[in-house]
């Protein structure tokens, strides 16, 4: 149970925060080059938290040529597994030691509730980093079947210069999904972080430095997508760029990697994710919960989160008489305060853009208001069907769309109906038929009878225009970093005799 301080508290501890304002590249503190600078603000109050570097590609091309460096010469990539993985280590336990600063420093950047922050963010960042560096060493290589004459080896070697690129919604734990199975795998970095929210990034990688990771292997360069998204996608010396965001972002990766040397792709996008609920559903208060937590975790900035519940006629009014009562027990309020369980939206383009949503002839059976600061409360619309914008459109707030079913046909129907797969959920009491949905469904990840994107231990990502080229967390992970090598020994010699 985590034990949370008072909202003055958090609030004297952001006014003593230091914030990071370099990027790191080459293990060093730098500016761009430029000189040029942006600057990063409080989502709840509109207020500057710091002036970071606007990087270039000049930039890029130096931390680049460092990771380069660093990964030729096997500082870090010809490192003992064994030595690679007490670093990463290290680098979870100082995270967990500064666990309360980055918190704050989260809170502030991203406008995320402290509530989230403290119970999920920071502590699974700890947990993704561990859970690789324990693998680092118990991922074993392979040997092909073998004839009389010859011997033939499949082993693993690290990519190479690898670009992360990061989303603005997990600034932390999507960092931590990157440069675990990464780092594990030997490669060296150059991680782009959001531009509404770079500050976490940056103290990790100081951070990395503390902990042993040696200089040029995980660089961070700051800017916006145009300057150093896309020079990172272009770069003719970097081997690979596994992408979090927008799809339409994603898209451009895949141009970039035609447009210049074929580096490997992996992109994670976006969502418009299903809940099926049918009349057999048990405990429609737990499923209530399930439901609201899903729609609204994160402000509904969350690419798995449950954006259409597609729910039967028959259990409809129960079912929403819950939702709608869980729902207005959020509270919408300062982040820094642990009771708020939503703050506000990340930046004044995005809030703008939810808050299109919500006019119009719609039918709102809760919220659809407003208040200053970037807040969007808790709204629940129901549709007419799946054709409504509201059901197909990628809104990334906390908004759910109801669409009313009168089949599971139907409603798996409804739920495929889209350009998306990431994420779905259903709730059917009948296990054979809940597993026949959950299999019917086009989706990366299918929960029954509960919300969730599985664990460390399962992939994530989705079909569709949802995901590309692999998953992260679990093994599978560590494939999407590596190289396959075959090693072929013939073992045929005429000088000998024969064995």
């Amino acid at each position: 149970m985590t034990d949370f301080l008072s909202a003055s508290e958090y609030h004297r501890i952001a006014h003593d925060l230091r914030l990071p304002t370099s990027a790191i590249i080459d293990g060093k503190p730098c500016k761009a080059l430029s000189g040029e600078t942006f600057t990063t603000t409080n989502p709840a109050t509109g207020d500057r938290l710091a002036d970071v570097p606007a990087c270039s590609k000049a930039d890029v091309d130096v931390a680049v040529a460092s990771a380069r460096t660093a990964f030729n010469d096997g500082r870090w990539s010809k490192l003992h597994p064994a030595e690679r993985k007490q670093a990463i280590l290290r680098l979870a336990a100082l995270i967990e030691k500064n666990a309360l600063e980055l918190s704050v420093m989260e809170s502030l950047d991203a406008g995320k509730t402290i509530f989230d922050c403290q119970t999920v963010d920071v502590p699974e960042t700890v947990n993704v980093l561990r859970w690789h560096a324990e693998a680092i060493d118990k991922i074993y290589d392979q040997v092909s079947p073998a004839s009389d004459n010859h011997i033939s080896m499949i082993v693993r070697e690290p990519v190479g210069v690898v670009g992360l690129v990061l989303p603005w919604n997990f600034p932390l734990l999507m960092l931590a999904w990157k440069i675990g199975p990464s780092l594990a795998a030997g490669c060296s970095l150059v991680v782009k972080p959001a531009v509404e929210t770079s500050l976490t990034t940056m103290r990790v990688a100081e951070l990395a430095l503390e902990a042993g990771i040696p200089a040029g292997v995980f660089n961070v360069v700051t800017g916006s997508g145009r300057s150093v998204g896309e020079s990172i996608g272009r770069h003719p010396d970097i081997d690979m760029v596994s992408f979090t965001g927008s799809t339409a972002t994603g898209r451009r990766f895949l141009a970039y990697s035609s447009e210049s040397n074929l580096k490997g792709v992996v992109l994670e996008m976006g969502g418009k994710n299903p809940c099926i609920v049918m009349p057999d559903a048990t405990d429609l208060d737990a499923v209530a919960a399930h439901i609201v937590n899903g729609a609204l975790w994160n402000m509904g900035e969350n690419c798995s989160a449950i954006a259409r519940l597609i729910v039967h006629r028959d259990i409809k009014a129960a079912l929403l008489e819950r939702i709608v009562k869980l729902a207005a027990e959020w509270r919408v309020g300062d982040p820094l305060d642990p009771a708020n369980r939503v703050g506000p939206l990340v930046s004044t383009q995005h809030f703008e853009k939810v808050q299109s949503y919500l006019s119009g002839d719609i039918n709102v059976l809760l919220g659809g208001q407003t208040s200053a600061g970037r807040y969007v409360h808790p709204t629940i619309i129901d549709v007419e069907n799946n054709d409504a914008k509201h059901a197909r459109e990628e809104i990334f707030g906390p908004i759910l769309a109801v669409i009313t079913v009168n089949s599971l046909k139907e409603a798996i129907d409804v739920a495929n109906d889209t350009e998306y797969g990431l994420c779905a959920s259903v709730f059917i009491g009948n296990g054979k038929r809940a597993l026949r949905a959950a299999r019917a469904i086009r989706a990366g990840t299918v929960t029954v009878n509960s919300f969730g994107e599985g664990d460390i231990t399962t992939p994530f990502g989705g079909y569709k225009q949802s995901g590309f080229g692999g998953r992260d967390n679990s093994l599978h992970a560590h494939d999407q970093y590596t190289q396959l090598k075959t090693l072929w020994l013939d073992l045929n010699d005429d000088e000998t005799d024969e064995v």
